[in-house]
């Protein structure tokens, strides 16, 4: 099969298109004939060796953990999928990813995809979704008319934690460049915030929680928007504990793990008509380096999307 691996860590040029075995699934497994897969900064950042301290890989390793397809084998432990079921995953990190034809996945970590999405869509879902809705649901427990501040809400996570908070009853304030302020609506943001137009403090009026998908100066920046016991929820890096106390908020950083449970959840609303992922770019396999170059410069709305097969 085809399979894009890494060698060694590096630039692009690291991504080598290879024919390989088909994996061996164990008995927890489902072998998926991957249909599409989706860009993700944490794809990049393992390629160059960011990640290599936390997550050690024995190279070389296939990229890409997000996958949707079709099951072609399940393993004997395996009850609640058959071959020819439509499955979507964010499978676990440290094995091999979905950059190729095939992709072994725990049965737990899967979930049926809704008919609402084609094959490219669901791939688009499963990690930027889980991340939005563990910040949001799982950490933060937004609540029906609580303010809600996105950080880059026309990014990968962000325009999908638009469209969760909005579904869970919270007034959603989303900042953005000024080309992306309609984008932001269209998502459902009730206020849409140009964050280069003037300081945020003087454009957003305090909000119950921020989802920070920026780190640095933004968030710095944020921790006066909170009100007293609002919650401060990085994914980029560990808020500081020492200032959360300062201001009075709470703080909380999220690295995530497969979900099933939450990919059911995301199925819900995708069913219900209150989420849908945005796809601006489309990449064949082959053009993988392309791929991670959009990726990389930070420029994208939405996701960015790998048609596999």
């Amino acid at each position: 099969m085809r399979a894009v691996q890494i060698h060694q860590y590096g630039g692009t040029e690291t991504l080598k298109l290879e024919q390989i075995d088909k994996p061996t699934i164990n008995d927890d497994d489902i072998l998926i004939q991957v249909k599409a897969a989706s860009i993700n900064p944490v794809d990049w950042k393992i390629r160059e060796g960011y990640l290599k301290d936390f997550i050690p890989y024995a190279l070389p390793i296939t990229l890409g953990w997000d996958v949707s397809g079709i099951v072609t084998q399940v393993g004997s432990n395996v009850s609640q999928f058959s071959v020819g079921d439509e499955v979507f995953s964010r499978p676990d990190i440290a094995r091999d990813g979905s950059y190729a034809d095939y992709i072994a996945v725990k049965a737990d970590e899967a979930v049926l995809k809704s008919t609402k999405l084609d094959f490219v869509q669901a791939a688009a879902l499963p990690l930027a979704g889980i991340t939005a809705w563990q910040c949001l649901v799982d950490i933060a427990n937004i609540q029906t008319g609580q303010r809600v501040l996105i950080h880059a809400g026309a990014g990968g996570v962000g325009h999908l934690a638009i469209q969760i908070a909005k579904a869970k009853g919270a007034t959603v304030v989303a900042t953005a460049s000024s080309a992306n302020l309609e984008l932001l609506t269209q998502f459902g943001a009730d206020e849409a915030i140009d964050y280069a137009k003037a300081p945020l403090n003087k454009q957003i009026s305090p909000v119950d929680v921020v989802l920070d998908t920026m780190g640095g100066e933004v968030q710095q920046l944020s921790w006066s928007l909170l009100k007293p016991n609002g919650m401060m929820v990085s994914v980029v890096e560990p808020p500081s504990e020492e200032t959360a106390k300062e201001h009075n908020v709470q703080a909380a950083f999220v690295f995530i793990q497969p979900s099933a449970r939450i990919l059911t959840e995301l199925n819900k609303l995708v069913e219900a008509d209150q989420l849908r992922p945005f796809i601006e770019h489309r990449f064949p396999l082959e053009n993988i380096a392309d791929a991670h170059l959009q990726s990389q410069s930070g420029r994208t709305r939405g996701k960015i999307a790998i048609e596999v097969s």
